[in-house]
């Protein structure tokens, strides 16, 4: 039986899709992102070892709370797509029990991504940055991951939710953001676009991790002007 390393799971999230989700965060991810706010997450043998059947009895416990506010279960991490197999069978026996299904990843898996978005209702896909070099400088990665894997999601036809951070200094530009649009433009299924503001809430967990914290002196990013540029991307899109 396929046993799958779970970080944590949060019962009732409101940000992670709609209606009330469980919000599963599975544990190991290949990026290293310099604003990253879970870096316990990275390290794929740590974690919580469960089986499918048993994550299922936990996320059916909230049923009742899912279709009343048109919600359901996310798999966060970390990133899920680096336990494929684990998340396919979690996948399988939500869609058997009509459980509404997201995944919120950057794109950065283990492959086998035609068959985990069969049993995808909705996918919540983090854009890092919008061309090769800018991956590389926040994430340590190209962006081939991330497009090898929209590939992906665009030959399925799944919904998208576009998240993208915005960081001072490095993606709060207005030529930033007409390139993140021009990007935009060319998927298909995107229902919602969020910009986030850069917030430095994990910085204590470096600190007890002992990794030095790449944005140290960086403050966090006005939610003000976040809300400028997203109204000024949506005017973008509309071009």
């Amino acid at each position: 039986m396929i046993k799958g390393r779970i970080h944590s799971i949060e019962s009732a999230g409101l940000v992670d899709g709609p209606g009330i989700r469980t919000v599963v965060f599975f544990q190991g991810c290949l990026l290293r992102c310099s604003y990253c706010h879970n870096p316990d997450t990275w390290i794929e043998n740590q974690g919580d070892e469960i089986t499918a059947k048993m994550l299922l009895k936990k996320i059916l416990r909230y049923k009742p709370y899912f279709e009343k506010s048109g919600g359901g279960v996310t798999f966060s991490g970390g990133d899920p797509l680096l336990q494929p197999d684990f998340l396919i069978e979690i996948l399988k026996l939500c869609r058997a029990n009509n459980v509404h299904t997201a995944i919120d990843t950057s794109g950065f898996g283990r492959g086998k991504y035609d068959e985990i978005l069969k049993y995808t209702d909705l996918v919540l896909l983090d854009i890092k940055h919008v061309d090769d070099p800018g991956y590389r400088t926040i994430t340590g990665q190209g962006k081939k991951g991330f497009d090898d894997f929209l590939d992906s999601v665009q030959r399925a036809g799944t919904s998208l939710w576009i998240r993208h951070v915005i960081v001072p200094g490095i993606t709060d530009s207005k030529e930033h953001i007409i390139k993140l649009a021009s990007i935009i433009k060319t998927i298909k299924n995107v229902v919602k676009i969020e910009l986030l503001p850069y917030h430095s809430l994990g910085k204590s967990k470096y600190e007890k991790m002992g990794i030095p914290y790449r944005l140290e002196d960086l403050e966090p990013m006005d939610k003000a002007k976040t809300k400028e540029l997203e109204e000024f991307l949506i005017l973008e899109l509309k071009k």
